[in-house]
């Protein structure tokens, strides 16, 4: 009898461990807080809408993400959760409760470590959402890597600081709620992407806009410490000294600035406390630029310092960087086209740097021409790409690679585009080789330049760096080497673009962070 019940004994253990190893259906995962379902599409299997952290919404608007909410069952992750509240109108809605990331993996098993690359989506930390098909992950995941894209608090319910929030936070802090979703998406990275067959130590971020102005923040914010292992910013960085009035490329304030405009912010709702805030529904809320709060602020904890000054001391997370823009970027954000009226904003904004300024980005007789838009254009985008390689350059063991997007048309010069280069955010479509082959504008240039740019940066999350086969050599950047990629109309090697002019905006930001340049922002 007793070697009968030792034998059943053993035979259930051995069944229950054969039950407990049995694989899970196709398209299922399991995570920590339980079992997920995707889809499976030709060599992908496709999640979308992936909790990584609990609704914010109630007492927890205005707070960091807290844990997800465990689940029994399987939970269907097969549609674009809501994109978060704001004034656009992301393809999946908007709703408060929006902490849902997506993947797009090509692996067939959980033990095959293959590289992980994570979308942060732009917007001018306004607006923006996953959904967009722009973002679609497929061609780039069917490259070798996992493409995970995670979303983001924008605008007001992102980024609002006030007094009240800074009392009731353990760090004294308030505001970048929406980095600490990217934070907090990038920890469950870290814990869950082995069983989607990817390798959590090899993470690189990018973004474009907003997201790529996150990325530069993210390496230097410590919360972010060993949470990625790569970071691409399109036209982004954030290196610029902060400010009461921001103006781009000079966008930060610093918390007690910020605190000011949550309490403007109250006032323009109509509350007295933050209290009745949480009581206001979100879609009853003003959201949007031009209110204030609705940008990452240097708090001292999440961000704890000018970012230009935090990479000189050598703080900063120090991996390798793929960063470039546009060719003309300034003409999606020069707001006039009559010289008087661009040379009085410039004088306005620049102060004693001003006549400097305009002799390197000059006006035509008429017109405001290319050469004086490029003075938003790198002001915004090109000095501080070209900063953060170079500050990557001297000060980390890690190499930096800089790019100029400069693919378009020769337009005739009987054109209302004769002159104009490549606008902001025209990249995004070709990093992701979204481009419609069957467009009769999409021209094999096109295509070969977003093919180019899919190798190149899933390159970049395999090795570290861009090289490979079937593309042309990409040489680190340095102020030894200044070699720049520039993407189209063939992937070539050239100049610094402007480099005369950017040296000439160098020495209004290094005058801006002297006594005398502080004192006169103010």
């Amino acid at each position: 009898m007793k070697k009968n019940l030792i034998y059943f004994a053993v035979l259930f253990m051995a069944l229950f461990a054969i039950s407990c190893s049995q694989p899970l259906p196709p398209g299922q995962v399991k995570l920590e807080d339980g079992v997920i379902q995707g889809v499976i599409e030709d060599s992908l299997t496709i999640f979308k809408g992936i909790p990584f952290a609990a609704p914010p919404v109630g007492d927890l608007r205005w707070k960091a993400p807290q844990p997800v909410n465990k689940w029994e069952g399987v939970k269907q992750t097969t549609e674009f959760a809501p994109g978060p509240m704001q004034g656009g109108n992301p393809p999946s809605g908007k709703s408060e409760d929006c902490l849902y990331l997506n993947i797009w993996s090509p692996a067939k098993s959980a033990d095959e470590k293959i590289p992980v690359l994570v979308w942060i989506y732009g917007g001018g930390f306004s607006f923006g959402a996953t959904s967009e098909p722009t973002y679609n992950g497929k061609n780039l995941a069917n490259k070798g890597v996992i493409l995970v894209s995670i979303p983001y608090r924008v605008g007001q319910l992102g980024f609002l600081a006030h007094p009240e929030l800074s009392a009731e936070n353990a760090n004294n802090v308030s505001g970048n709620y929406g980095l600490l979703d990217m934070i907090s998406g990038l920890e469950w990275i870290q814990k869950n992407i082995s069983a989607f067959g990817g390798d959590p130590n090899k993470v690189t971020i990018f973004g474009e806009s907003a997201g790529g102005i996150a990325v530069s923040m993210l390496s230097a914010s410590p919360l972010a410490k060993g949470l990625f292992h790569g970071a691409i910013s399109q036209s982004g960085g954030s290196f610029g000294p902060s400010r009461p009035t921001t103006y781009p490329g000079e966008n930060m304030k610093t918390l007690k600035d910020a605190e000011a405009d949550g309490e403007s912010y109250l006032q323009k709702v109509g509350v007295s406390s933050i209290a009745e805030l949480r009581n206001v529904e979100a879609d009853k809320l003003p959201l949007g630029m031009g209110m204030g709060g609705g940008w990452p602020i240097v708090d001292g904890y999440v961000i704890p310092d000018d970012q230009y000054t935090l990479y000189e001391a050598g703080k900063f997370n120090d991996t390798p960087i793929l960063v470039g823009y546009n060719s003309d970027e300034g003409a999606s954000f020069t707001r006039t086209n009559n010289p008087e009226e661009f040379i009085t904003s410039v004088k306005e904004r620049y102060g004693k740097f001003a006549d400097d300024l305009i002799k390197a980005y000059p006006v035509g007789d008429s017109t405001v021409p290319k050469t004086a838009r490029d003075l938003s254009r790198d002001t915004a985008f090109g000095w501080q790409t070209w900063s953060w390689a170079r500050l990557q350059s001297k000060k980390g063991q890690h190499k930096a690679y800089l790019y100029y997007f400069d693919q378009h048309p020769d337009y005739p010069e009987d054109s209302p585009n004769y002159g104009k280069g490549s606008p902001h955010g025209q990249d995004v479509a070709y990093v992701f080789m979204n481009l419609d082959p069957s467009n009769p504008q999409t021209t094999k240039s096109d295509l070969e330049i977003s093919e180019a740019m899919g190798t190149y940066w899933t390159n970049f999350a395999k090795y570290g760096h861009p090289n490979g086969k079937n593309v042309p050599e990409w040489p680190a950047f340095s102020d030894a080497n200044p070699k720049v990629m520039y993407l189209g109309p063939t992937p070539h090697i050239g100049p610094v673009p402007s480099a005369a002019s950017l040296e000439v905006l160098d020495d209004y930001f290094e005058w801006r962070r002297t006594p005398e340049g502080k004192a006169w922002a103010k």
